[in-house]
């Protein structure tokens, strides 16, 4: 069995022009205030690695060209597409009026542990991240159709955003396309 690592040619990378033209996943992150630009670039990596439709940022959150957001992001602020919202609320209100599913992750009382929800194949779908230290904005969690948690184990109960963000989007991704 040959387990020898690809190169970067045999990646079968899509050209920026080529991702754009490509058909999207049915998903947006919303990033309601997030305070680092790096846990940004991230998000902006991760999206482009699953081609979803676009990502809103939202209030005190950078925007590209930020420098530190850049380092992370490796050029998918190129490939992603994205706009800002001053509120958060009226990103998630646009959202929901052009039939998006409002999917926050926050721990709340009765929130669906992450491995218990089922997307519908077709769906269309509004994944919220929050601010890195006060999570997502209650009136955001007051519009939302879903609270998703990520079941943790150990003392913190606290995950990274970004790390948060691929998480839940992977779940998601995998459960609408690849037929988990």
């Amino acid at each position: 069995m040959d387990h020898a690592k690809l190169k970067l040619d045999e990646l079968n990378r899509l050209s920026v022009e080529e991702f754009k033209n490509t058909p999207k996943a049915d998903i947006i992150f919303v990033l309601d205030n997030i305070r680092s630009a790096q846990n940004i670039g991230s998000i902006f990596r991760t999206s482009d690695a699953f081609n979803i439709s676009a990502i809103c940022i939202t209030g005190i959150s950078a925007t590209p060209p930020n420098k530190e957001m850049l380092k992370t992001a490796l050029g998918s602020t190129e490939s992603v597409d994205w706009k800002y919202y001053p509120e958060a609320l009226q990103c998630v209100r646009e959202l929901k009026a052009s039939g998006y599913t409002i999917i926050s992750v926050e721990q709340t009382a009765n929130s669906t542990k992450l491995h218990e929800f089922t997307p519908q194949k077709k769906g269309k779908y509004a994944l919220v991240m929050g601010n890195e230290v006060e999570g997502v904005d209650q009136q955001i969690i007051n519009e939302s159709d879903i609270i998703l948690e990520i079941p943790q184990f150990g003392t913190k109960h606290s995950l990274n955003v970004a790390v948060s963000a691929g998480m839940v989007l992977w779940d998601v991704y995998q459960k609408m396309f690849l037929g988990r």
